[in-house]
């Protein structure tokens, strides 16, 4: 191809990109640059995520029981850590786009302090009493699985505080854009707990033991990176201890404002696909085996759109802390549309894959046809539902309508998910398609409403910052 017809499509690109994402606060390279980096984040996670399981799964029934009891709890304090270092990323993003370094910093070193007090308070509760509360969840499961499970609540809860001060530094970071420093250091947590595994799980055999021990020697190495790149090597935030330990009440008010109804949403959202997957249970071992595998499927068909939702919230949020509504508006439209087009693409390249993804599972023969016809679903719906049920609320947190973004979740979640999910599944004969359906239903109808929200005005009233 000659070089004058390259350079042709080039500009056109450089054009059409700077068109479409660029506005009065960010050029396109800024928001390319910020969102490639989540993009590999969510892509490494998956993919590890993917190996550890495939490892764990070969210590014995007992381990992958307690394992997977033990994960049910974990994810929702994993996700209340992510929510309440949104908070800080939503601050420093305003704070960036109206150009306050100062308080950049103030809120930086505030929302590492709060995870660091909340954290160590989660990880002594559940540690102390892991035992009754895996007593009173899990009742029925028998006893050598809930050693297992006591002991693996444990180890997991003294890597609270780590895991929580990796998710506040990399919260901070994504917040002035920096997304590319909190990738590195998220590999190198993930990085190591693969290595980690590959050593105790396949090399030693040392079970849940060996994954405790990969566990806290993976996030303790990200921890310490992170103090020290927020500390001593990033340029615009140079953290120092005291001024960690410096506690402002009234950031941290802020703070609070923005993480407490995030975490909160996570909590009720992660409680009501647990009560969820008690309905699945009750269909029997075939039908949570469907769920499983279908899920890994979905998993992996979302990771391009888990890295928009991820981009937008300091896209947005920049936009609204220097004024910016308009950008703001522009950017959330593009960023659905880009989001879909990811999980389409996605979906195509999977599609003839599909068979020997299911076949990594080794599923009965008889659950295959199941397994296929709810990935097939999940193809057809994802682009057009799942974005605007989960990118929308991202940016509307990212604005600081973190309010709106609660009710309107735990309403949807709590009558379409779980009570559609129970009538169309175990009262209707429709069995794991029916809860499968109310779970489609409901991202439709959650998503509409936030639609609604961003098409008005009232969502860039909730400026945080003065």
């Amino acid at each position: 191809m000659p070089v004058e017809s390259l350079l042709k499509i080039k500009l056109r690109l450089s054009a059409a990109l700077d068109r479409h994402l660029s506005g009065k606060s960010l050029n396109y390279r800024q928001v390319i640059a910020i969102f490639v980096p989540l993009l590999f984040d969510q892509l490494s996670n998956s993919v590890i995520t993917f190996f550890n399981t495939a490892m764990i799964s070969s210590s014995g029934e007992a381990e992958i029981a307690a394992v997977s009891m033990v994960d049910s709890i974990n994810v929702i304090m994993l996700n209340i850590f992510i929510a309440l270092a949104t908070g800080g990323t939503v601050l420093v993003a305003q704070y960036t786009g109206a150009g306050k370094r100062e308080q950049v910093f103030t809120t930086a070193a505030n929302s590492i302090s709060a995870m660091a007090v909340v954290s160590i308070a989660a990880g002594a509760v559940f540690a102390a009493f892991s035992e009754p509360i895996l007593t009173f969840l899990f009742k029925s499961a028998e006893r050598e699985v809930l050693v297992r499970a006591k002991m693996y609540l444990t180890g997991s809860a003294l890597t609270y505080p780590l895991v929580a001060l990796i998710d506040a530094v990399c919260g901070v970071l994504r917040g002035t854009g920096d997304t590319k420093s909190s990738l590195w250091l998220y590999l190198i947590r993930n990085g190591s707990y693969l290595i980690f595994n590959i050593a105790f799980l396949r090399v030693f055999r040392m079970g849940i033991t060996g994954l405790i021990i990969s566990m806290f020697l993976s996030r303790a190495l990200g921890m310490l990176c992170s103090f020290i790149y927020i500390t001593a090597i990033h340029k615009r935030i140079a953290l120092r201890i005291k001024d960690i330990a410096r506690i402002d009440v009234n950031m941290q008010k802020r703070l609070m404002l923005v993480g407490i109804p995030i975490a909160a949403e996570q909590v009720f959202f992660n409680a009501g696909k647990l009560i969820t997957q008690t309905f699945i249970v009750k269909l029997g071992t075939g039908a949570v085996a469907v769920n499983a595998i279908s899920m890994s499927f979905l998993v992996l068909l979302e990771v391009g759109g888990l890295a928009f939702s991820l981009a937008i919230i300091p896209v947005v949020g920049q936009c609204v802390g220097s004024g910016d509504y308009n950008s703001a508006r522009k950017y959330v439209r593009v960023f659905l549309i880009l989001s879909s087009l990811s999980l389409g693409v996605t979906g195509l390249i999977m599609l003839p894959l599909l068979s020997p993804l299911i076949g990594l599972f080794s599923p009965a023969a008889e659950i295959i046809p199941a397994i296929k016809l709810l990935c097939y679903a999940s193809l057809v719906t994802a682009p057009l539902f799942w974005s605007i049920s989960f990118v929308s609320p991202a940016a509307l947190r990212a604005a600081g309508d973190a309010r709106f973004a609660l009710l309107t979740a735990l309403g949807s979640m709590w009558t379409l998910r779980v009570v559609m999910g129970y009538v169309l599944g175990v009262i209707l004969p429709f069995g794991i398609y029916g809860i499968w359906a109310a779970m489609f239903i409901e991202w439709l109808f959650r998503g509409s409403i936030f639609l609604i929200r961003l098409r008005g005005k009232r969502w860039l009233s909730h400026r945080l910052v003065d």
